[in-house]
């Protein structure tokens, strides 16, 4: 009988034995798999290296550049050279082309007579007076007069009236740089001229007028245009 209680009390230890160890077993097998698990987890999830960003055509980092890919094709021809092709650019052109380009009203490449323009720069403002042939104050034909001596060497006469019996007349369609204009300014004979001037270009002209001295002025003004009695263009010019 006692061998036999004994026979028992081994089989129970050996039985809790073998339990106690199977959970130990089981345990580890499942820690092992957890490990797994996070291991085939982690493998799948895409790793980022802090600071890099990723664009189409380029690897650029938050600080440097480090490769970029450009399919464009890129132009490697010159550009013209306004002077050696012989086209003409603002970046050519001096101040007084650009300050009557803007007063004229046309491209600075229109204004070649350099000479003119220097001629009325040195004139403008001068203040109108009859009579008077100065820098300090001249009227209208004295301008002209001057003006046509120093660009053209042609002696024009002295008043309006004579420059007009002088020239040439041509209506106003035909009018080139250079030319004279006429115009009938007072209540006096309407055939009579009172005011000459130096065409320009589009429908401008310079002249010395009573009201602002040397200027620039347009033909189509509606004070100009009913007064205007042709043009004129002296043969050697």
């Amino acid at each position: 009988m006692k061998q036999f209680q004994l026979f028992i009390y081994i089989l129970l230890v050996l039985t809790f034995s073998s339990c106690r160890s199977f959970r130990q077993l089981t345990a580890k097998d499942h820690t092992s798999s957890t490990v797994a698990n996070k291991k085939l987890k982690s493998s799948k999830e895409p790793q980022f290296i802090e600071g890099i960003e990723v664009t189409p055509g380029s690897t650029m980092s938050s600080k440097h550049k480090t490769s970029t890919t450009n399919t464009n094709k890129t132009n490697t021809s010159k550009p013209n050279n306004p002077v050696s092709s012989g086209l003409f650019s603002t970046e050519n052109a001096s101040y007084l082309q650009l300050k009557f380009s803007v007063l004229v009203g046309v491209p600075v490449s229109q204004l070649e007579n350099i000479s003119l323009l220097e001629q009325m720069d040195k004139w403008w403002g001068t203040r109108y007076c009859m009579g008077g042939t100065t820098e300090n104050c001249l009227d209208c034909s004295a301008f002209t007069q001057i003006l046509y001596r120093d660009l053209y060497s042609i002696n024009l006469p002295r008043t309006a009236q004579e420059q007009y019996q002088a020239s040439d007349i041509i209506g106003i369609d035909d009018l080139l740089e250079g030319d004279l204009v006429f115009f009938h300014t007072t209540g006096r004979s309407r055939r009579s001229i009172t005011h000459v001037g130096i065409y320009l270009q589009n429908s401008k002209f310079v002249h010395a007028a009573t009201s602002g001295g040397v200027m620039i002025s347009d033909l189509k003004e509606t004070y100009w245009s009913p007064k205007f009695r042709g043009g004129g263009r002296m043969k050697q010019h």
